[in-house]
């Protein structure tokens, strides 16, 4: 049930509402906070989709979980969701919030994937070498562990992806080896 329209829509009111009300990082934090609940617990997004469970009881399941945890705004911002039967849309919005927040603050999000996992000093590293290139652009690093790279790395920035794999590579040997378009030009 994707509607990247109706997210859009809702993440630049609560955005501009936010900027309005002072209330910014706040907002940013609660949205990291809803999309995580989201993607972590298939029950919570269940519930929000589910047409069978009542918008007052609904109110209520969020109120329980989420009351003390985030700020008025963003409380304010799901019940709204709630009422108007937009609930369904919460983990769309919520990252549609945090593109938007990326977006105005010029923030470029950097994905590492390595065999094993790499130690703070590495990231730095990379995170400066990057920045380096990119100086208009604050850069966040996204770090994650893929055993089946074997060693080396992936790096991917929005619709740039670089492969320093040696699963790469042996890709690219084997299909060498494979290809052999070569040998009808020996004869």
């Amino acid at each position: 049930m994707q509607n990247p329209r109706l997210a859009t829509r809702y993440a630049k009111s609560l955005f501009g509402l936010a900027v309005e009300k002072n209330s910014l990082e706040d907002t940013l934090a609660d949205m990291h906070m809803l999309s995580s609940i989201c993607h972590k617990s298939r029950d919570f997004e269940n519930m929000l989709r589910s047409p069978v469970i009542k918008a007052d009881k609904k109110l209520h399941i969020v109120d329980a979980i989420l009351k003390n945890s985030i700020h008025t705004l963003s409380h304010a911002f799901v019940n709204l969701l709630i009422n108007k039967g937009r609930e369904a849309y919460l983990p769309e919005i919520s990252q549609a919030f945090i593109t938007q927040y990326k977006t105005t603050k010029k923030i470029k999000t950097l994905k590492l994937s390595t065999a094993v996992a790499v130690d703070a000093e590495l990231k730095n590293a990379i995170r400066d070498r990057v920045a380096a290139d990119m100086k208009e652009h604050a850069i966040e690093l996204e770090t994650a562990v893929n055993p089946e790279l074997i060693g080396g790395f992936v790096l991917e920035m929005e619709d740039k992806l670089f492969d320093a794999s040696v699963r790469r590579d042996l890709h690219d040997i084997r299909r060498e080896l494979i290809d052999t378009s070569y040998v009808s030009n020996l004869r």
